[in-house]
């Protein structure tokens, strides 16, 4: 009796909490069904008072003003340019520095990490400046380069994948060793695939950091060729007569991808995240 008692008990519980988690699930979606379905109806509906739940009437005017009126494709073409290059840019540079703070041995490990690391308290707008007139002397204003490597300069990705590293035993490189392996086959061949859940979250958290890089883009991306999509959405937001379903279908647009890369990557960035609970 007592054991069907706490069965019972435990089945209760577990309804609370998926109702619960259910709420908050719908609570957290509901901005995307309110943005998408803003997106199909017309400027004076998306403001009217009480709201349309749902849309009285469908239109997707708005996506087809948004590519034809706007250079869209285009600002689209360079956020997700300038975010996969860096964004592989950074998993590069950072698994090497990474591996050789956790595995190999040299003089000075330890306080070059320390500084590397400390790099991360300093915010990104304290910089904005210097990095500015650095990226103007090389030429790279109002172009695609001047987005993407100042962003792969950054102790993020070094730190995050150093932990996965660290959990490695020495054994295993020490045996690749004596088959004869040199270090960059050991690295590539050996390590390397055994971190990919931690490569995986870095893809996505420094993915979607630079898709949202605003501040940034807006001050290197100056010309109409050289935005990207947040830059030019925004852009769409400064009008003095605004159009709020047409800027809901850029919003809508500049989301999509974002969703996307959660999606497919969603297996690597919760495998990450659980691995690294585990460590911590």
């Amino acid at each position: 009796m007592l054991k069907n008692k706490n069965k019972r008990k435990r089945e209760t519980v577990d309804v609370v909490a998926n109702v619960i988690i259910l709420f908050f699930a719908i609570l957290n979606l509901f901005p995307l069904y309110w943005l998408f379905t803003s997106s199909l109806k017309n400027s004076s509906d998306v403001i009217k008072m009480p709201p349309d739940w749902f849309p009285k009437t469908i239109s997707f005017n708005n996506y087809v003003d948004v590519f034809q009126n706007q250079p869209a494709l285009r600002w689209t073409f360079n956020s997700i340019f300038v975010s996969l290059i860096s964004t592989i840019a950074v998993i590069v540079v950072s698994s090497l520095a990474a591996y050789a703070f956790s595995k190999l041995q040299f003089k000075g490990k330890n306080v070059i990490y320390i500084i590397f690391i400390s790099s991360l308290m300093i915010p990104k707008e304290v910089m904005i400046v210097p990095l500015f007139r650095i990226i103007q002397d090389l030429g790279m204003v109002n172009s695609l380069n001047g987005m993407i490597w100042p962003n792969v300069a950054t102790a993020f990705g070094v730190f995050l994948l150093k932990g996965f590293f660290d959990s490695i035993p020495d054994s295993l490189r020490e045996a690749a060793r004596i088959d004869g392996a040199g270090e960059l086959y050991t690295f590539y061949k050996i390590i390397l695939p055994i971190v990919k859940p931690g490569i995986g979250a870095l893809f996505i958290l420094n993915f979607v950091q630079v898709w949202n890089d605003y501040l940034w883009q807006l001050v290197v991306g100056q010309s109409e060729e050289s935005k990207t999509l947040m830059v030019g959405i925004a852009s769409l937001m400064q009008d003095l007569n605004p159009n709020f379903a047409y800027k809901m279908a850029g919003a809508t647009v500049a989301a999509v991808p974002m969703l996307l890369i959660f999606i497919f990557f969603q297996k690597y960035f919760t495998k990450g995240l659980a691995i690294g609970a585990e460590k911590g």
